[in-house]
């Protein structure tokens, strides 16, 4: 098992840790600690191993933690120091602290299930359960996603036994329930006063990290399926 440091801490820029794996077939190590967050909901982190005084490149995290890296492969027992790409890192937690930003408020005020979502560093899109989406309604949402960046909420994360969590109402914001049966603790993301949910990603600490926000269009993708897209300031 290796222990997943960015759910608890997403701020960890390096750390160290000793491959524990090596996957020939996808040319990556398994570490017993990283930092790296593998993809799911945000993609994936990208940055450096470091061994003496070599450094490889990550280029992805698969499946089962799998640091996909350019060059050699270390191999098992190597001690190792990650390095994640901060840049890119920070503006996928901005960008992800966003979209809960707009699910919290599309929820609280509109009652709007999301049936989709994607994103990239500082933009994104997310798919909502309205009957109808006018240009009004779109203007009205941005200046709430605005108001909840600028009135500077914490946030605050938890790692819950399956069972407590679920008894949180509300708890997945998705129409299809994404968790697999077999996990035991689920993790909680919390814009306090805002919005609570089941997610897996990295977040800032605090709303008024995430910069101005601006929905750059809007469009209807069938039925009562809307999509949002979002962009944030550099």
């Amino acid at each position: 098992m290796t222990e997943l440091l960015y759910q608890t801490d997403s701020y960890l820029k390096e750390f160290a840790a000793q491959v524990t794996g090596v996957d020939e077939e996808q040319h990556g190590v398994v570490l017993n600690r990283t930092a790296f967050y593998p993809g799911g909901g945000q993609p994936n982190d990208t940055g450096t191993l470091i061994v003496g005084d070599k450094a490889f490149p990550v280029t992805k995290v698969a499946r089962g933690n799998v640091h996909i890296i350019e060059g050699e492969l270390p191999a098992v027992g190597t001690e190792v120091r990650g390095v994640i790409n901060w840049e890119r890192r920070y503006k996928l937690m901005r960008t992800h602290t966003a979209m809960h930003i707009l699910c919290g408020v599309v929820w609280r005020d509109y009652s709007a299930s999301v049936t989709g979502g994607n994103m990239e560093p500082l933009e994104g899109r997310m798919d909502f359960e309205f009957a109808t989406l006018q240009r009004e309604l779109v203007t009205e949402i941005e200046n709430k996603i605005n108001a909840e960046v600028a009135a500077a909420r914490d946030l605050r994360v938890k790692i819950l036994p399956r069972e407590e969590a679920f008894q949180i109402p509300d708890l997945i914001r998705t129409k299809i329930n994404l968790l697999p049966e077999g996990i035991p603790d689920v993790r909680t993301v919390e814009i306090i006063g805002l919005d609570l949910q089941a997610d897996g990603g990295t977040h800032v600490a605090n709303t008024r990290e995430v910069g101005t926000l601006k929905i750059t269009d809007y469009k209807s993708k069938g039925g009562i399926n809307k999509r949002i897209y979002l962009s944030l300031s550099d």
